[in-house]
């Protein structure tokens, strides 16, 4: 694996991306074809435990700031990115009203899965790095 700026490895953070890639990828196919819909509800919650993801996430970095672990860079980096894209893409799906099948909407919904699964999946290589356990 390769090392990045501040010595953190990409061995969690990238299966992290891929996965959530993949995932990104299933949505925007599932949407277009009409199988799944995006409902206002499901955006309100996803927007709800973002903003909670990225308050908490403060805290942690707050109360864990002296400690510094050599995977804690590339993990927290991608938990923010998902964080704030998850926001930034639920946010424009409640702010603009697309058509079910709309491959800019389909897009858009798999851009919002996406960056959910990796806040959810950077949330767990962060856990293994505030264990100390090898990457």
């Amino acid at each position: 694996m390769t090392d990045s700026g501040c010595g953190c490895r990409f061995g969690c953070t990238l299966l992290a991306v891929i996965a959530s890639v993949i995932i990104g990828i299933i949505t925007a196919l599932l949407t277009i074809t009409g199988t799944i819909t995006v409902t206002p509800a499901f955006l309100w919650v996803l927007f709800g435990i973002a903003v909670v993801y990225l308050a908490v996430t403060y805290v942690v970095s707050a109360i864990n700031q002296p400690r510094t672990s050599r995977c804690l860079c590339s993990s927290l980096a991608s938990l923010l990115t998902g964080i704030l894209g998850t926001v930034l893409t639920s946010v424009v799906l409640l702010a603009i009203t697309f058509a079910a099948t709309s491959i800019i909407g389909a897009i858009i919904a798999g851009l919002l899965l996406f960056f959910f699964a990796l806040t959810v999946t950077s949330t767990a290589c962060l856990i293994k790095c505030f264990s100390d356990c090898g990457n």
